[in-house]
């Protein structure tokens, strides 16, 4: 509420905190880390509060739009980060990474897709734009991960590789969900 008496959008906190959170992936490519987590922090900070002004004031298509599509391009940033910086370590390791990011990603907007088409509402997220098919591997399990990743980078690709399993656990229960449910 203070935010919106200031007259702070939640289109500018999804804006603000999208930057921030690239500049943490540029802080991990420079092997700024703890710098980087704190910066991740504050990012993820922008992405709740903008949704908690966006319901006070009134959420809009495009803040929801930007809001989803913002929050993918930050988390295929901070592996690419870690890639940048140790391309020999870690590459292969966020590459594996970043493709279990697609089916995350690929298989909930599909799923938002044919649920608006079909008028499907969520009971468990009901304040979202669309709907939100949930899963093992959601934003509190990648911030976690990516704080780990920042804490200690020596262990990047043994934490990408994990987190990467619990990514393709989420896409096939997704895929399984989706199915049975658009049946």
């Amino acid at each position: 509420q203070g935010l919106v008496r200031r007259g702070v959008t939640a289109k500018q906190l999804t804006l603000v905190g999208f930057a921030i959170g690239i500049a943490a992936a540029v802080l991990i490519a420079l092997h700024l880390y703890q710098a980087a987590l704190a910066l991740i922090l504050l990012s993820r900070l922008c992405d709740g509060l903008d949704g908690a002004v966006a319901r006070i004031t009134r959420p809009t298509d495009v803040g929801g739009f930007l809001d989803i599509a913002l929050d993918f391009l930050f988390y295929a940033a901070i592996p690419l980060g870690f890639a940048f910086a140790d391309p020999a370590r870690n590459a292969l390791a966020a590459a594996t990474l970043l493709a279990a990011f697609a089916g995350t990603m690929s298989s909930f907007l599909a799923f938002a897709v044919l649920a608006a088409k079909r008028q499907m509402h969520s009971l468990d997220y009901p304040d979202k734009s669309f709907y939100f098919l949930g899963g093992l591997t959601e934003a509190t399990e990648t911030l976690a991960c990516f704080a780990a990743m920042c804490l200690w980078p020596q262990h990047f690709a043994l934490l990408a590789y994990g987190f990467a399993a619990l990514c393709a656990i989420t896409t096939l229960t997704r895929l399984w969900w989706g199915w049975r449910a658009l049946s």
